[in-house]
């Protein structure tokens, strides 16, 4: 069966990019071919027109956006609670928006120190701030987190160097964990082989906010990590688990994108059930790849790809997922039907 080339090429460079946290996914997109892609992701962007925006979200929780995954922030009068840190540049910057946000609080002498950081999986535009944050505070993850960020990874034929150990997830878990902060009990559960083989989703059980990582981008095809474990199956089947857990009147935090309610979740899932459908379908009919792309996704789903994943580009994710996991010895979890 023939290969997409510009979605195959897109989709490669999206892959490295993340992973090396380098978030220059729409440059690469535009063309320039593979050559110019890995070129692009070879470039650490300029950091220094970020600004960081703080969103209350509810309770003492709120998000913070600048480049690279949302932000989760737990402040109170035990501290500062981070979920996922951005990249190392903008360290600094996410620093001074939390010990704003500490400093608008009824927080007692903890103040804006930061005192744990939970990391929702591996990438480095969730990650990178972990050189900073991890020496004053332990990180907390699921253990295939703490695997690919200790070990060189090969992601499209880009090498991604290990991080160093203070980077390094501290707290590690299989299945769940949680932290007793700030008044209430955050839940940290792991929800395997969906965006990637190490996801996390954050259930602050008090305020009604869920993180769901990069297991939700809120109005956008995602990005799916196969070469790390990740499974579109896998994701659909993580996001109807986490519909169950998700209170009705709950705010969300997606992974990329804005701050979105339960039902924003659920059109998301509905988007992926829909699209994977549809692959499969023609998969199973027997259409090239090509084919499948030419025809594309019915026009009601066209919105969800002017995100950084285009539609020919999602077609080649879920067309290469299914065909992973439908292969002998593919991991069991992946939702395989």
């Amino acid at each position: 069966m023939g290969r997409g080339t510009r979605g195959a090429g897109a989709l490669a460079a999206l892959t490295a990019a993340a992973a090396a946290g380098w978030m220059v996914a729409l440059a690469m997109v535009g063309g320039g071919g593979a050559g110019g892609q890995r070129a692009a992701v070879a470039q650490q962007r300029d950091f220094s027109k970020v600004e960081i925006k703080v969103t209350p979200v509810a309770g003492k929780v709120y998000m913070l956006e600048g480049a690279g995954g949302n932000i989760g922030v737990s402040a109170g009068e035990d501290g500062i609670l981070l979920v996922d840190d951005q990249f190392e540049p903008l360290a600094p910057r996410i620093r001074a928006a939390v010990q704003g946000v500490a400093g608008g609080s009824a927080s007692g002498g903890a103040g804006g120190k930061i005192k744990f950081v939970i990391n929702t999986h591996w990438h480095g535009d969730h990650t990178g701030g972990n050189k900073i944050f991890g020496l004053e505070a332990p990180i907390i993850a699921q253990t295939n987190v703490r695997l690919r960020l200790s070990t060189e990874q090969s992601v499209r034929g880009e090498k991604i160097p290990p991080s160093p150990k203070q980077a390094l997830p501290v707290v590690t878990f299989d299945q769940a964990v949680s932290v007793h902060w700030n008044g209430e009990e955050i839940k940290v559960v792991h929800f395997p082989h969906g965006h990637t083989d190490g996801d996390s989703v954050v259930f602050f059980t008090g305020s009604h906010v869920v993180h769901m990582g990069d297991d939700f981008f809120a109005g956008m095809f995602p990005f799916v990590d196969l070469g790390s474990g990740g499974s579109v199956q896998g994701l659909i089947a993580n996001v109807a688990k986490a519909l169950t857990l998700v209170p009705a009147d709950a705010k969300v935090i997606p992974g990329h994108g804005p701050l979105s309610t339960r039902a924003d979740l659920e059109r998301f899932h509905a988007m992926l059930v829909a699209s994977t459908d549809v692959v499969r379908r023609r998969m199973q009919a027997g259409e090239s790849l090509e084919k499948i792309q030419a025809e594309g996704l019915p026009a009601e789903l066209a919105p969800w790809g002017k995100g950084f994943i285009d539609t020919k580009t999602w077609i080649l994710t879920i067309h290469d997922s299914l065909a992973k996991d439908a292969a002998p010895g593919a991991p069991p979890g992946h939702g395989r039907r």
